[in-house]
């Protein structure tokens, strides 16, 4: 099978079960965010050598790909998957208290950078925030599972967490910003 079908070059996609729709829809836009970053979190794993971290992030992205499957079912469509559900946002939760019982808490905003899985880990975080972003916007119009939006509103905390447990795991500070001061 060839991977070009040329069925988009008008500018609509399908969905699972055949309904198009434009490539700018909110549905589109929510499932193409989604697999941004699991593209981005593949970024962490491939550039950390955290064992506990890689492994977690795996789940992550199994989690992300049944997620993006199913934002990418239209409303009424067949499932052919199971939702991670509560269970993962309970999970998310369980990683980001065994990181932050290790960290120091944070007394300023720090900046998403000084290695590069840190950094990596932060983009995924402001890419999880915009998928986050879409996927309001879609509940706005369709009916989308809370379950959903509590999972990515999470995922971004695990991110952030995760970007400075990675530092603190080799021995690196944050980086405090430091605002220029108003003259």
């Amino acid at each position: 099978m060839k991977i070009y079908t040329k069925k988009g070059d008008k500018g609509m996609t399908s969905l699972f079960g055949g309904k198009m729709l434009p490539k700018n829809s909110l549905r589109i836009d929510a499932y193409g965010t989604v697999d941004e970053l699991n593209s981005s979190v593949g970024l962490i794993i491939d550039s950390s050598d955290n064992a506990t971290a890689k492994e977690q992030l795996l789940e992550v992205q199994h989690w992300l790909f049944a997620y993006g499957s199913i934002l990418a079912t239209p409303p009424g469509g067949k499932l052919y998957i199971e939702a991670p559900g509560e269970d993962a946002v309970t999970k998310l939760e369980t990683y980001i208290d065994r990181m932050e019982e290790k960290l120091s808490p944070l007394r300023n905003f720090i900046l998403p950078s000084g290695y590069l899985p840190t950094s990596f880990a932060h983009m995924s975080r402001c890419i999880c925030r915009r998928a986050e972003r879409c996927i309001v916007g879609l509940s706005e119009v369709e009916e989308v599972d809370e379950v959903l939006l509590k999972f990515f509103n999470r995922l971004s905390d695990y991110f952030f967490v995760l970007a400075r447990f990675l530092s603190f795991s080799k021995g690196l500070e944050d980086i405090p910003w430091k605002p220029a001061h108003n003259k």
